[in-house]
């Protein structure tokens, strides 16, 4: 068989592989998401089961307290996972996270509340939470870095961009679920009791995802595993750990931080928050505003590998440049016109406007930053750079916009998403250069180049790293 002949055979074989890894490992990511967003799709209903029930926007602003709560382990949880993840592998990382956020789930599910045992109900809820964004704050470092491993080189745009579209699809579960209880249950028994069965199916799809994850081949060679796991040599730093994180990565860390911190607060704006702020100042009816998030997040969902091709095409700056400048440009507009309007589909065509503008940080992100990093820090770099900036920005949007909407601030909040966009544009313009030779390039061969220039690279490889990504 000639070479010509065989390439091809290579490639498909590489391709089908890569595509039953993405899929075993996104799999976990949209149930842990999904356990993630359920928790303020659902707030409406449960919030004065354990939150002060006299006064409603004090029980949602309570809520979304707890939920930002969460977003305080999340750097904890990164370190803890990431650490994991570089020193035992990706995948005992990603089977570990989703089993703590399964517990969580049945949890919720079952836990008793304030009229049962008082202000212990919501101690115990703020504490699952915070285990939960523990688990979560794991998850999002390994799985970029196993998606952004686990794909071919020349479509890794593409592939990692399902981290988002499983991300996404968490989300967009959550609302699917609410819609169905609430066009088949009395909305007095939903908030009864039928809140509690989001939870409880969140809780079985993890063990179904645990099952499936068994399976996952693992991207990190067991030569990386016993590297990662000798004893350092005099003056070094081990794989996995903060010295070798802050002492030799510690620019690539900074940069991971300001690649997340606008596209953060953008994305928890435009499918997180958005659900309680168009039901709070558009005078549209819950259950026409939960319909309108399902299928703005449906068309999102599907865009992402569509940003993800583009940018195996172009490269990864320009969307990043898409997103900064339009969201600097348009998200003082749209939100203030989805805070007045009356009209359902008007409503839908705002929403969507800013999702397509976000679309342009979503669909790499993960990508951009796992080029940041060795396989030896990757897990641990990517993680934490996305749980700092993840953590004290997107986490809070729920918090800060519920409290300035109580205020009747409401534009402040218009001027902060948009003032923080333009922060994380800055990084794009200056902190990234766009088709630049990266570490993954290094270990998994070249995005850019053509085949016969990735010879001689690969996981075996040494590299220096100073020709590099600008980081």
């Amino acid at each position: 068989m000639s070479t010509m002949q065989a390439t091809p055979q290579t490639e498909a074989a590489q391709t089908r592989k890569a595509v039953g890894n993405i899929l075993k490992g996104s799999a976990g990511n949209l149930v842990e998401w999904y356990d993630l967003y359920v928790y303020t799709v659902f707030a409406a209903y449960f919030q004065s089961h354990f939150f002060n029930s006299k006064d409603e926007l004090q029980a949602g602003l309570e809520a979304m307290a707890v939920f930002s709560t969460s977003f305080l382990m999340r750097p904890i949880g990164a370190w803890f996972f990431g650490r994991y993840a570089d020193r035992k592998g990706r995948k005992a990382a990603l089977t570990l996270s989703v089993t703590m956020m399964s517990a969580g789930s049945f949890a919720i599910a079952v836990l008793p509340t304030q009229d049962v045992i008082g202000i212990w109900a919501m101690i115990l809820l703020v504490i699952i939470r915070v285990i939960q964004g523990f688990s979560v704050g794991g998850e999002y470092g390994t799985s970029a870095t196993y998606m952004s491993e686990a794909a071919t080189s020349k479509r890794r745009g593409f592939f990692s961009s399902f981290q988002y579209v499983t991300l996404i699809g968490g989300q967009m579960l959550a609302l699917l679920v609410l819609v169905i209880l609430q066009n088949t249950m009395d909305k007095g028994i939903l908030t009864e009791w039928g809140w509690r069965i989001p939870f409880a199916i969140g809780g079985v799809a993890a063990l179904v995802v645990l099952w499936l994850r068994r399976s996952m081949e693992e991207t990190l060679s067991a030569e990386q595993v016993e590297a990662a796991n000798a004893p350092a040599a005099a003056g070094e730093a081990r794989p996995g750990t903060m010295k070798l994180l802050l002492t030799k990565h510690f620019k690539p860390l900074m940069i991971c931080i300001g690649v997340t911190l606008g596209g953060t607060v953008a994305f928890y704006t435009y499918t997180n928050f958005i659900l309680k702020f168009m039901n709070d100042t558009s005078g549209i009816a819950k259950t026409d505003t939960s319909v309108i998030n399902f299928w703005a997040l449906l068309i999102f969902m599907l865009l992402q590998p569509v940003y993800g091709i583009i940018s195996d095409k172009v490269g990864r700056k320009p969307l990043l440049l898409w997103f900064g400048i339009t969201g600097v440009l348009f998200t003082w507009p749209l939100l203030s016109a989805l805070s007045g309007t009356k009209d359902p589909f008007t409503a839908f065509l705002l929403m969507m406007g800013g999702l397509l503008i976000v679309g342009g940080y979503t669909s790499i992100n993960a990508l951009v930053k796992a080029e940041l990093f060795p396989a030896s820090i990757r897990a641990l770099g990517v993680g934490l750079g996305y749980a700092i900036g993840n953590s004290l920005f997107g986490g809070t949007v729920p918090l800060i916009g519920a409290a300035l909407q109580k205020a009747g601030q409401v534009d402040l909040f218009f001027t902060y998403v948009t003032v923080a966009i333009a922060v994380s544009l800055v990084v794009y313009i200056f902190a990234l250069k766009n088709k630049k030779s990266t570490h993954l390039d290094h270990e998994q061969g070249h995005a850019w180049e053509p085949a016969a220039a990735s010879a001689g690279t690969g996981p075996g490889r040494k590299d220096d790293g100073k020709d590099l990504i600008d980081a």
